[in-house]
């Protein structure tokens, strides 16, 4: 059994995750902006008996301070999954506005940052000792396709947030890894995606198992193969 706190665990494939981390007998935090609103994940924590339900908005430092005053347990693998894409339009797309990249910036850079920094002392008491951050291929620089941008950037740079505290924490014996959920059937991927949420989710929590100090500042899919950077 772990403690594992997964961020953006109301639905999609946080919600995936909490849901067969419980399953499989594990203590899970979930978090959500909103868990008065995520009706799913309170049913599912009902259910369960596993799975504690916490607020976090991980673009606000009070929100991030409260949930670290909250958790009183030793944190096992802490799981940053939180995320958000505002468009896949190209250079032309008036989506991709200032406010649109403070908010892609905001939650998928600096929030896993932000949320490990308050957090680290928890992990560090941990078991585990891991931090798993959900990136995407579409960080990739090799694979760089014209479109997304504010959200390829954000990827691009979660896993150099990544490969950076893999560096500055191996000496604290904390593993870190940065992950691609694969192209995955949510409200962000589409219905016509490859996988299901579900198989993504397994996928990923059979990675983060596997995430040690060996393999610390890794950069792979949910099947555990090298993503090109």
């Amino acid at each position: 059994m772990a403690v594992i706190l997964i961020t953006g665990a109301n639905r999609g494939i946080g919600f995936a995750m909490a849901r067969q981390a419980a399953a499989r007998g594990d203590e899970v935090i979930a978090t959500a902006r909103d868990p008065e609103s995520a009706n799913a994940l309170r049913a599912l924590a009902q259910e369960t008996g596993r799975i504690t339900l916490r607020a976090l908005d991980v673009t606000n430092e009070d929100s991030i301070a409260a949930l670290a005053e909250a958790t009183k347990e030793d944190v096992d693998l802490l799981v940053l999954n939180a995320g958000v894409l505002n468009s896949y339009g190209g250079v032309d797309d008036e989506a991709h506005d200032a406010g649109a990249w403070r908010d892609v910036l905001m939650t998928n850079v600096a929030g896993p940052f932000l949320v490990t920094r308050a957090l680290l002392s928890h992990v560090e008491r941990g078991q585990g000792r891991r931090i798993a951050i959900v990136s995407s291929v579409m960080g990739s620089n090799e694979r760089a396709s014209g479109n997304a941008y504010p959200y390829r950037a954000s990827k691009a740079a979660a896993v150099n947030v990544a490969r950076n505290l893999a560096v500055e924490l191996k000496p604290r014996g904390i593993a870190v890894g940065a992950y691609h959920p694969g192209w995955v059937r949510t409200d962000m991927g589409g219905g016509g995606a490859d996988i299901s949420a579900e198989d993504s989710a397994g996928g990923l929590l059979a990675r983060f198992d596997a995430l040690s100090m060996t393999t610390t500042g890794v950069f792979e899919d949910y099947k555990g193969a090298e993503i090109p950077f």
